[in-house]
């Protein structure tokens, strides 16, 4: 049997107040019994009195106890809540889940008779006692929360099928999956997102994955090409750059286009195959598409190809187009973008089994440029800093999200292939790294090792 968490039920309402009170009344009678337990046992009950107890009371050794005792709670509720912050979080959750559950009336109850202290004189109060309470189970498990509700095909089937919005605002978490199984859905949250941000020096690339957030991936393998929208002082340049820094530490081969000559030209001295001469694009645009379509019909050619297998299987290197600011260099070529825009369907129609990535960047994905179905095939969309509602509309299409604005540099909101948007934070990057020297000497490290491997091809011949 797996486990499926912590029931939710009807008396977790008031679980937080249960809690401490047992917690905090256990340790004071704990720490009274220290001071007194050598007295209690010395005492002859047969013949102590009130005013024996009442004397006791008022000695100053009885104060002190308890005002120690009171200082003992105190402290423990502090420390209590600085190391096990986590643990009253959780118990936080359980109780708004039951109070969701009761408030919106989703369960079945009776009223039954209260029996009085005289049986014989009957009662008039009546109690509620609850027949039916939806199965809800609570998890959290690797920063995320996983809450499972049985599905019964009753009357409040319908309530909890559709439980996003409450979960995200009523916990503050943000939602990455939503599960149906055959007699349960299970909603899975990103608990406490920030603290899932990671440092440049995390973010990685292996088998065909990009780790962006301590929860999230960029499986470009399976969910190829990614689109980033967000406007100025959102960090979509440094978030960029960040991707290319960690994409230059595998084999992969990348090509930068910078139509507005800003922050991403200047890898041109550090890199090859950066442009941002509309001519220069253009050429590198064509001969992306055309090392595409050869390397698709080479590999059917190849020693050990499988259909359904794709460039990895065959140790090809990958290759990334990453595109910034696209609106503006379509705007600046004029007719000459229908014949662009043909080349970049194509290339989001058939790069992922060859290896052929598109990073597209703008500030707003219009769909005059990323239309014919365009948008619709780049699965990791990332929305950075503030946009209007209409911006979010073209990035994730309609959507019942409630997208909420914090004044955090590189924030924003992610879809990674799954329909389920969720907050967003790109890697921390610290004042003193210097992009620019750091893909320096990891291109430089490159050409060493590629060098090296020519050295001993030609020994070998």
């Amino acid at each position: 049997m797996k486990y499926q968490g912590k029931k939710i039920r009807a008396r977790d309402k008031k679980i937080i107040f249960h809690f401490f009170s047992k917690l905090l009344i256990s340790l004071f009678i704990f720490v009274m019994l220290t001071f007194h337990l050598k007295s209690i046992l010395t005492i002859d009950w047969k013949i102590v009195t009130l005013t024996d107890f009442i004397i006791q009371i008022k000695t100053p050794y009885f104060l002190s106890s308890v005002i120690t005792a009171l200082f003992v709670c105190l402290l423990a509720t502090y420390l209590y809540y600085h190391y096990r912050i986590d643990h009253i979080k959780q118990l936080h959750h359980r109780q708004k889940l039951a109070r969701m559950i009761l408030e919106n009336g989703w369960y079945e109850s009776e009223q039954i008779q209260s029996d009085s202290f005289f049986k014989d004189l009957g009662s008039s109060k009546a109690k509620e006692k609850i027949r039916y309470f939806p199965k809800v189970y609570y998890r959290l498990k690797d920063g995320l929360i996983h809450i499972q509700v049985e599905i019964t095909m009753g009357k409040y089937q319908d309530q909890l099928l559709r439980l996003e919005n409450k979960l995200e605002t009523g916990l503050y978490c943000e939602l990455t999956d939503k599960i149906l199984k055959d007699s349960y859905v299970e909603y899975i949250l990103l608990y406490d997102t920030i603290n899932s941000r990671i440092a440049i020096d995390d973010v990685r690339a292996q088998n065909g994955q990009l780790k962006l957030m301590d929860n999230l991936w960029w499986s470009y393998d399976s969910l190829p090409h990614m689109l980033i929208a967000g406007g100025t002082g959102g960090g979509k340049t440094y978030f960029i750059l960040t991707i290319i820094e960690a994409l230059l530490q595998t084999n992969a081969t990348i090509y930068v286009l910078d139509p507005k000559n800003a922050d991403l030209a200047d890898l041109e001295t550090v890199m090859p195959n950066v442009y941002y001469k509309k001519e220069d694009m253009i050429d590198c645009l064509n001969r992306f598409y055309d090392e595409m379509m050869l390397r698709n019909e080479n590999m059917k050619l190849m020693d050990g190809y499988k259909t359904g297998k794709n460039y990895a299987y065959l140790n090809l290197p990958a290759h990334f187009l990453v595109f910034d600011e696209y609106t503006s260099f379509m705007e600046m070529i004029g007719r000459d973008s229908i014949e662009v825009m043909s080349k970049l369907k194509q290339i989001v129609m058939l790069g992922r089994q060859s290896g052929f990535f598109l990073i597209l960047a703008c500030q707003r994905p219009d769909a005059k440029y990323l239309g014919d179905g365009i948008r619709d095939n780049f699965n990791f969309r990332v929305a950075l800093g503030r946009m209007s509602e209409l911006g979010y509309n073209m990035m994730f299409g309609e959507n019942d999200k409630d997208f909420f604005l914090k004044p955090i540099k590189g924030r924003g909101y992610v879809d990674v292939g799954t329909s389920v948007i969720s907050e967003f934070y790109t890697p921390l990057v610290p004042k003193e790294h210097d992009f620019l020297e750091a893909i320096q000497e990891l291109n430089q490290h490159k050409q060493a090792v590629a060098a090296s491997c020519e050295a001993k091809d030609a020994d070998t011949d």
